[in-house]
């Protein structure tokens, strides 16, 4: 029995084979799923053994759209659909869907019939995995495979075709870290940036990379049409209802994140497009760098990749008040009671650190007053215990706005209240300076004439007031420690925490979208108040 199997294989692996099937076999050994075409002489015998390999065939009324339905499937599943077309006009029909491809840059395989070659053999058969690499690598597009008619049915035996593995995913490629540095410095420096994120980011799987840069960040983001998605278009920070009034007109910098600046972007030029607006430019085809407009940086590699690279270089330095409020929120509680105070801490606390139930949230409210903050969570932890609610009250302070009330730790520690604080410390009220920066200023002369009345003691120890009075106090520099000196105060009911988070001094609250338009009704000297872009209430609303 066991020789009898062994033949039984033997003669299989020896079987005479058509080209038909060899193509079939090829595309599915390329992990091609689907095919779309109209059939006819010479490939109608393709479609056949393309459906007996497990690839799907779709039969289409034009080969244009077959083509774009091909190329959809490259664009949606990251391998490329097939196009199957007979010689002559087929072939010409299919040229609008493969110049479609090219554009978009969407992969996609056209495989025509043509006429008999006699000179050719089944080595033909082979280019398979190139067409698929060529469609899929660098810059996606339409490649096309030429079949001679007679190799159609012509058959080989199958000991005489060489198997090719399928072609692997495309390799991932990473910017110049000076060239990030250098994008990193320019984004540091805007007022206005705006992120554009493309169908080119889409392509390269980067929502989770993009995600974590928008939220981390703060920063604005408007999808172009094929870009929708990747984050969703009622995010806080998407500004696709003032695409061209404000968002492109108020840039200082723009982020092209996989996006071309051609028609669909006005080409990146006034009026829809500050004239002094700096560009950085983050793409995978190195053709498409500075087309229209000169970047003020390039980035040339995949956009997921890319991103993830800034991501970690901006760990290196301090975090920003984005960064934290992006991981704080992870982990909030949804049913804490959030108190806040302090100038950036309060307003872009606002809007990162949403509320879920009323009369959950307490702040400096209508009066503007600081130093409420630790009287206010005792309050909220008083009412807790009484009530026995369970639940968490954390107060996200300033550094300056937790000067005015900060030995109130004592009563917390006093009365066993578990309140969680987070000061967000910045050196500064609004802003400040590093320690270098404070030493220096301290040799230039006596402090109370060269120091900015804005700044505080770098890196004041606020944690260690917790700690003497026998509470959890916690110094943060990075996310890991965040993350990880949080997770241990939410989890401790007996005694009160502190996390003294150091930030970037220079950290600020990004500025708010803004329009001016004239109303030919008015004076010509006459300039509306200009509107802000409120991404809590997802609308413009007058200062």
């Amino acid at each position: 029995p066991c020789l009898h199997f062994l033949t039984e294989i033997f003669t299989i692996k020896m079987e005479d084979v058509t080209g038909a099937q060899l193509i079939a076999e090829a595309l599915k050994a390329q992990n091609v799923e689907y095919m779309f075409g109209i059939v006819g002489v010479p490939i109608i015998e393709v479609a056949m053994a393309a459906q007996a390999s497990g690839i799907k065939y779709v039969g289409m009324r034009n080969e244009q759209a077959a083509c774009y339905a091909a190329s959809a499937v490259g664009y949606l599943t990251g391998r490329p659909g097939v196009c199957l077309v007979v010689s002559g006009p087929g072939l010409i029909h299919a040229l609008g869907g493969m110049a479609n491809a090219n554009m978009n840059c969407w992969p996609v395989i056209v495989v025509g019939g043509s006429s008999d070659q006699n000179q050719e053999t089944t080595g033909a058969f082979q280019e398979f995995p190139q067409a698929v690499r060529t469609s899929m690598y660098g810059r996606p597009g339409a490649v096309y495979v030429d079949i001679s008619g007679d190799m159609v049915n012509a058959k080989v035996n199958r000991s005489r075709v060489r198997e090719v593995p399928c072609c692997p995913p495309p390799p991932v490629s990473l910017a110049d870290n000076m060239s990030i540095t250098e994008a990193l410095a320019v984004l540091k420096g805007a007022k206005r940036p705006l992120l554009i994120i493309g169908k080119g980011a889409a392509h390269g799987r980067a929502e989770g990379p993009l995600r974590e840069l928008v939220e981390g960040c703060g920063l604005p983001f408007l999808p172009t049409p094929m870009g929708k998605g990747l984050l969703p278009d009622n995010h806080p920070n998407c500004v696709a209802a003032a695409r061209s009034r404000s968002a492109l007109l108020q840039a200082d910098v723009v982020v092209l994140l996989g996006a071309r600046l051609n028609w669909i972007l006005h080409f990146g030029l006034p009026p829809r497009f500050d004239p002094h607006v700096k560009v950085i430019q983050v793409d995978l085809c190195a053709e498409e760098m500075g087309n229209n407009v000169r970047p003020a940086a390039a980035l040339l590699g995949d956009i997921s990749a890319v991103v993830k690279q800034a991501l970690a270089l901006q760990v290196t330095s301090p975090m920003t008040y984005y960064q934290v409020f992006h991981h704080i929120g992870q982990l909030l509680p949804r049913d804490c009671i959030l108190v806040s105070e302090g100038a950036n801490t309060m307003d872009i606390g606002r809007t990162m650190l949403p509320n879920c139930l009323p009369r959950h949230r307490l702040d400096a409210g209508t009066f503007g007053t600081m130093g409420v903050g630790l009287g206010f969570a005792i309050a909220a932890a008083a009412v807790q215990r009484g009530q026995n609610t369970g639940q968490r009250v954390v107060c996200v302070e300033g550094d300056s706005a937790f000067g005015f009330s900060g030995m109130e730790v004592e009563t917390m520690c006093r009365y066993k209240l578990p309140v969680v604080i987070i000061v967000v410390n910045n050196n500064g009220i609004y802003s400040g300076v590093d320690a270098e920066t404070w030493e220096m200023m301290g040799k230039m002369g006596e402090l109370t004439t060269v120091a900015p009345p804005v700044t505080l003691l770098p890196d004041a120890r606020y944690d260690e007031v917790m700690n003497a009075f026998g509470g959890r106090g916690f110094l943060v520099r990075t996310k890991e420690e965040l993350l990880s000196a949080l997770q241990i105060s939410l989890s401790d009911w007996e005694r009160p925490s502190l996390l003294n988070v150091l930030i970037d001094p220079s950290s600020d609250r990004k500025q708010q979208v803004t329009t001016t338009w004239n109303d030919p009704l008015l004076p010509s000297q006459v300039v509306l108040k200009p509107l802000l872009w409120d991404p809590q209430m997802f609308q413009f609303c007058y200062p």
